[in-house]
């Protein structure tokens, strides 16, 4: 049988080597061995790691990786292969702003891939491209779990509720505009460079703004408590039946 294999990820597993470029200092580079000092196993701080490099280069940068692998003591190959692995690092710079609109089941049934297509149009951008004035960037997201509010975006990883084309645009022309915004349950927008720092490991003391969860999460809550239903004391609970391996 013969044939040519066609990748539908010409990009996977790639880092653009050829953008050297690197804001990466000594002072990033100690925070990047304090990260590491908070776990018993070094190696464990890869991820939040490679979070403050994005933050500091809008990407995971060759020059990153170096400083990551140094400091942990493992390969740049090690680095490249996490950093390659998980749809949050980039490969390529992001804009100021990354907007994700999320297509998988509830949020595609409610509308998701039309939202998608909406935002492409209105920025003039494809998947996983930025705006020219590198404000915005734009990406296909995998489930948000938050299915009960879909169909969902998220900006610098902060939700968007019930959005629908119209609040689309609204939410679109204030990213490119620099207005400010604020997210559905969650703080007012800062930038992702600066939501990427807040993931490293280092709070800018906004985690509590914003309403933590939305009536369509806490419905069940809310019944439950108008019934007077409980969770059963687990003292009273019959003791499970023994596995037959635990019989034996």
């Amino acid at each position: 049988m013969s044939g040519h294999f066609t990748s539908d990820f010409p990009d996977s597993g790639s880092i653009d080597y050829s953008d050297q470029s690197s804001s990466i200092d000594d002072a990033t580079i100690a925070e990047l061995r304090e990260l590491a000092s908070r776990y018993p196993q070094p190696r464990s701080a890869l991820l939040p790691m490679l979070h403050l490099v994005q933050s500091v280069d809008g990407r995971v940068s060759p020059r990153g990786i170096e400083v990551c692998a140094d400091i942990l003591g493992i390969t740049t190959a090690q680095v490249s292969g996490v950093a390659t692995f998980y749809t949050m690092y980039k490969r390529r710079p992001a804009g100021k702003h990354h907007v994700g609109v999320c297509t998988t089941a509830l949020c595609a049934v409610m509308g998701g891939d039309i939202l998608l297509e909406r935002a492409k149009q209105r920025l003039g951008i494809d998947e996983n491209q930025t705006t020219p004035d590198g404000q915005v960037s734009l990406e296909r997201l995998e489930c948000n779990a938050a299915c009960d509010f879909a169909p969902v975006m998220m900006v610098n990883w902060e939700f968007f509720d019930n959005m629908t084309p119209e609040t689309t645009d609204e939410l679109l022309d204030k990213l490119m505009a620099d207005e400010e915004v604020h997210s559905t349950r969650g703080a007012q927008l800062t930038s992702w460079r600066e939501a990427e720092r807040v993931l490293a490991g280092f709070p800018d003391g906004r985690a509590d703004e914003g309403p933590s969860a939305g009536p369509a999460s806490l419905l069940g809550r809310e019944i439950a408590k108008e019934k007077g239903w409980t969770a059963p004391d687990p003292a009273t609970l019959p003791a499970p039946e023994p596995s037959e391996e635990e019989s034996k």
